[in-house]
């Protein structure tokens, strides 16, 4: 029997090596490379989602949320040039740009000064660029990677201007404002992106059928419908996005907005926001796995400001239930979260401005 306990103790000791290899595995693999500059970088944006809608989603996902998969948070700070509270033309451009702007400016300031994205710059150092997005592609905050417009309901300028933009990747919804009958000055986009060699996509079937890019899916008339009922638009144009720009000898860089977090949270509605936060984590998801396996990209989330004065004053842990209040049907001005995975992930510590974001990004790549 001594031999036997002995045996016993050797096997007790190895499973728990394995137990604790598997605990710290995913920390060694998110802070592999921790030094070296990312190949590419994957900016997520979550759209007027503060520290109360993060921490709904934790609870809803019992503990298994993939914010928790982040060995890195900070803190942005949101006001804009002009106002305590930002709305997301000047938030989406501060995170885009490195510059505070006025609200209702989407990548330019209240003198006319164009700033240019930091995808925008991106492109001039041969990376493959894109964007994906759950609001229409006009919207403020994928307008400000590509856009110079003193108001961001300028959609037919901004129209134009994404279909010169030198992007590799663009999905989102809302073809209706590049068809030359919706439009004041008749103008087509979508000859002016046919003409530059772009694939056109309509639906989500012909999206994932494109082989190459450069690729522009503008996959609802519309703005495409809530998290329920858009059948997974997010998670599968984010696959089709980073099966084309993967290609890229020279890296990526890839920007995606949960755009509709803003948009239950002006409404109030809580379970609107629950689905969207659930579909938040279905694209975290293939994002982390993705970046884990090739260990050498960069991925930070955070959002251009938070929405509604969400606060959970109590639930229930083990049903994964909140119990909620909403303050506003507006942006608010506090702090909101930063989350990083990946080389260069540990800069992105404390609390920043928002223009401190897309700064620490470049310099993690190029300087």
């Amino acid at each position: 029997m001594k031999h036997g306990n002995r045996y016993v103790k050797y096997a007790l000791r190895a499973v728990m090596v394995i137990v604790l290899m598997a605990m710290v595995m995913p920390e060694a693999n998110a802070c592999k490379n921790k030094n070296k500059r990312p190949k590419n970088v994957i900016y997520i944006v979550g759209d007027g989602m503060g520290v109360s809608h993060v921490y709904s989603s934790i609870v809803v996902q019992k503990g298994k949320s993939q914010f928790l998969r982040f060995p890195y948070t900070g803190f942005s700070r949101t006001y804009s040039a002009n106002k305590y509270t930002t709305d997301s033309g000047a938030g989406g451009t501060a995170l885009m740009t490195m510059h505070k702007v006025d609200n209702h400016h989407v990548g330019m300031s209240s003198d006319g000064k164009a700033y240019c994205s930091m995808l925008e710059r991106a492109t001039k150092k041969n990376k493959k660029v894109g964007f994906v997005v759950t609001s229409s592609v006009l919207d403020a905050t994928p307008a400000s990677t590509y856009a110079h417009v003193r108001d961001r309901k300028s959609f037919d300028t901004i129209s134009m201007q994404l279909a010169k933009a030198p992007f590799d990747v663009m999905i989102g919804g809302d073809r209706d404002h590049f068809l030359p009958d919706n439009r004041e000055d008749g103008k087509s986009p979508l000859d002016t992106l046919a003409n530059r060699g772009y694939t056109l996509a309509f639906t989500m079937e012909a999206m994932e059928m494109t082989k190459k890019g450069p690729l522009c899916a503008l996959l609802t008339d519309g703005d495409p419908a809530a998290a329920d009922a858009r059948d997974d638009m997010l998670s599968r144009s984010v696959k089709k996005a980073l099966d084309l720009l993967k290609k890229s000898k020279d890296g990526f860089m890839l920007m995606i907005e949960g755009s509709q977090i803003d948009w239950a949270c002006h409404n109030n509605d809580f379970k609107h926001l629950r689905a969207e936060m659930e579909d938040f984590e279905k694209m975290l998801k293939i994002v982390l796995d993705w970046a884990e396996k090739d260990g050498n990209t960069l991925v930070v989330v955070t959002a251009d400001h938070e929405t509604g004065g969400l606060s959970l004053p109590d639930g229930d842990l083990d049903r994964g239930k909140n119990e909620y209040n909403f303050s506003t049907g507006g942006h608010t001005g506090v702090m909101v979260p930063v989350f990083a995975y990946g080389p260069y992930a540990q800069n992105f510590t404390g609390i920043h401005q928002n223009i401190d974001i897309p700064d620490l990004i470049w310099r993690a790549m190029f300087k």
